[in-house]
């Protein structure tokens, strides 16, 4: 599903990565962390698709809260396991979203 996200500007933190073999848990704490991640002050929106590499891209209104959830004890837990346990390589991007725009057919317009 596509993230509703409010008129910029706002941030986006953009995680990308490449997983180890096995689950090890991983769906059940991804789904955890979305969850979680929805109960914080400042979050908008979760994107998420892998085939592959993994992209995971959540928006947040403010850089305070993007720290406080980095800063978050369940969400400091996972990201230990997930360096120990699921994960060969990740990189997080933060960004700046100045606008957005696009198109729903359901509707039939486009979104400036």
């Amino acid at each position: 599903m596509i993230a509703s996200t409010p008129q910029g500007p706002y941030y986006a933190v953009i995680f990308t990565s490449l997983r180890t073999e096995g689950g090890h848990g991983y769906g059940d704490m991804a789904d955890r962390m979305v969850e979680l991640a929805a109960q914080q002050r400042g979050f908008l929106g979760v994107e998420s698709a892998r085939d592959g590499v993994g992209i995971t891209v959540s928006y947040w209104r403010d850089l305070e809260s993007i720290k406080a959830w980095k800063a978050n004890a369940e969400h400091l837990a996972a990201q230990q396991t997930g360096r120990s346990d699921w994960y060969t390589h990740y990189k997080t991007r933060i960004a700046r979203v100045e606008r957005d725009y696009g198109f729903d057919i359901g509707s039939g317009k486009r979104a400036a």
